[in-house]
């Protein structure tokens, strides 16, 4: 409802149709809808690549209006998984790679939350994408991928020197608790791998991750993070 016919066509892929009305000079092609949506956000929300190309090729389209519920175009083209658009957005000189949306959450955090690798690795090429930075609630890109069991895009965030493998959230979860706690034994053993990390490190509650993973049930994390029994010996 109250989307202009640049929009329907824009968020419909009809590329014929987009560079008819293209060719008016009473289209205005950032126009947004009563919906807030620009028909730039339609077309990436809705993965037509052809389209964004064309629209992107004019002056008056802005590639970081947001849609009507803040999200700019880039996230969209996170959200949907499509690498192409992300490619010619991220061509764009006026694209901020970095911006958060409305929680503070960067496209980098959305992809890696997603568990999009190569949409990670992209934007970890990037010299003006922060890998470290949290949103509101003190969640890192890091912190997501462990949460979700992403090892891949854990693996390349641990080698990012400015990532803190040990940083915390705001109720006091590190990636680590937050591995522990969904049971991706892969992530803890990575995890404990790194001498920043502090395997009893507890949160504001006071809660180990090895609570945590004790009441999730998980035997294998548990046993990575149980301190060896005192007394044992070797054999004879």
């Amino acid at each position: 409802m109250g989307k202009t016919p640049l929009a329907w066509a824009a968020g419909s892929g009809h590329e014929g149709v987009v560079r008819e009305l293209l060719g008016r000079d009473d289209i205005d092609p950032d126009k947004p809808g009563e919906d807030g949506w620009t028909p730039l956000s339609l077309a990436a929300c809705n993965g037509h690549e052809g389209v964004v190309k064309i629209l992107l090729g004019r002056d008056d389209v802005d590639p970081e209006k947001p849609s009507g519920d803040g999200q700019t175009p880039l996230l969209w083209a996170i959200w949907r998984w499509n690498e192409g658009i992300l490619k010619l957005l991220l061509e764009r000189d006026e694209v901020n790679p970095d911006k958060p949306d409305r929680d503070g959450q960067t496209p980098l955090s959305r992809a890696a939350c997603y568990g999009y690798e190569g949409i990670v690795k992209m934007l970890l090429q990037r010299d003006d994408v922060s890998p470290d930075e949290p949103d509101e609630r003190g969640r890192t890109p890091l912190w997501w991928a462990a949460y979700r069991g992403h090892e891949g895009i854990v693996k390349m965030l641990l080698g990012q020197d400015e990532v803190n493998p040990d940083k915390p959230d705001r109720g006091g979860h590190t990636p680590l608790f937050q591995a522990a706690r969904n049971g991706h034994e892969g992530i803890v053993k990575m995890l404990l791998g790194r001498d920043e990390v502090n395997p009893d490190k507890p949160d504001i509650l006071g809660r180990t991750p090895l609570w945590s993973a004790t009441r999730g049930g998980h035997a294998g994390v548990i046993a990575l993070l149980q301190p060896p029994a005192s007394g044992t010996h070797g054999p004879a």
